[in-house]
């Protein structure tokens, strides 16, 4: 099996990466070539096609057609606040880019007379809009109204397009909050959940821009990836109407800022109640410490899980050694 990520260079890419390198397979099948597509990699590692440049690129897009995956992870994006700062640049790579792609993966199928390529679509709950709904259901409407995810739910729409009219197999998930980041200048607004889990298991005083009671959805990147690969590979169930339902909210832990200190300070043995001080910004506190009940139960029916519990979340999040319980 050919397989490639894009995106690969970047944090949820990476751990992804790792996990299908330590894997060897999806669904069973062994990967006979793993291709790695990002702007820089560093060192691509032994047995990994590294795939540099732009995404958008005549050139990349070549080479992407004459590796021709059979499954793609399609993670490249601009993120949420560096999107709304840059809407152009947001259009030509979260849109542009990524129809383009999905043409090219469905041309070279067809090239080589095999089956649609299965595409795993990294979308996010942005699409659902702020406030979100309350609770957010299958029925809730998407509503985006920034520019990130705007261009992600129009990319979800043109990959569940294409798998009605049999030039892909898509599956779009829509990913929460993923912690923890590295402590980077991100673009990403959420990443200060990161940076509570980085400083709080470092002992070290953090100021928290959201409430002690805000509540959020919660999911390590190793977990997220997991949830990817198992996506490429489940059974995709059809619904009442006999149509595929292709994008799904993943599984998550919904938990307030004290349950996640309260976690840290257990596995990390710290007083969390006297390192973090909150000064909540309400701007930050209505996006993301509001976070309504999530019903999330057609993406566990499927397979998909999320990190367990609190203790958990924050050990598969922080520890890369962390060893998963059997």
């Amino acid at each position: 099996m050919r397989v490639l990520v894009t995106g690969a260079g970047g944090f949820i890419g990476t751990t992804l990466v790792r996990l299908l390198q330590e894997a060897g397979h999806v669904a069973g099948r062994p990967i006979q070539a793993l291709a790695a597509a990002d702007m820089q990699l560093g060192s691509a590692g032994a047995g990994l096609l590294a795939l540099e440049g732009d995404l958008g690129s005549a050139e990349m897009l070549q080479r992407i057609a004459d590796f021709a995956p059979q499954v793609c992870f399609h993670l490249a994006a601009v993120p949420g606040g560096a999107a709304e700062a840059d809407p152009l640049l947001s259009r030509r790579v979260n849109l542009d880019a990524t129809l383009d792609l999905f043409q090219v993966l469905a041309e070279a199928a067809k090239v080589r007379q095999e089956r649609p390529p299965v595409v795993v679509y990294a979308s996010t709950i942005a699409v659902y809009g702020s406030p979100l709904p309350d609770p957010v259901t299958p029925a809730s409407p998407t509503r985006p109204p920034m520019t990130y995810g705007a261009h992600k739910l129009a990319c979800e729409i043109m990959l569940a397009e294409s798998t009605r009219r049999g030039l892909l197999d898509g599956r779009s998930l829509r990913l929460p909050g993923i912690v923890a980041r590295p402590r980077v200048p991100s673009g990403l607004v959420s990443a200060f959940m990161s940076d509570l889990l980085h400083a709080v298991a470092a002992g070290e005083q953090f100021t928290c821009p959201v409430s002690a009671q805000a509540t959020a959805w919660w999911m390590s990147a190793r977990r997220c990836a997991q949830n990817l690969v198992h996506a490429a590979a489940m059974d995709v169930a059809l619904d009442s109407q006999g149509q595929v339902g292709r994008a799904w909210p993943l599984p998550v832990l919904r938990l307030s800022i004290a349950e996640v200190v309260q976690a840290l300070s257990r596995v990390y043995d710290v007083d969390g109640a006297q390192l973090v001080r909150y000064s909540p910004q309400p701007g930050i506190e209505a996006v993301f410490g509001r976070y309504p009940a999530l019903d999330d139960s057609a993406a566990r029916l499927l397979g998909m899980r999320d990190d367990g519990s609190p203790e958990a979340l924050v050990r598969r999040a922080l520890d890369p050694r962390y060893e998963e319980p059997q």
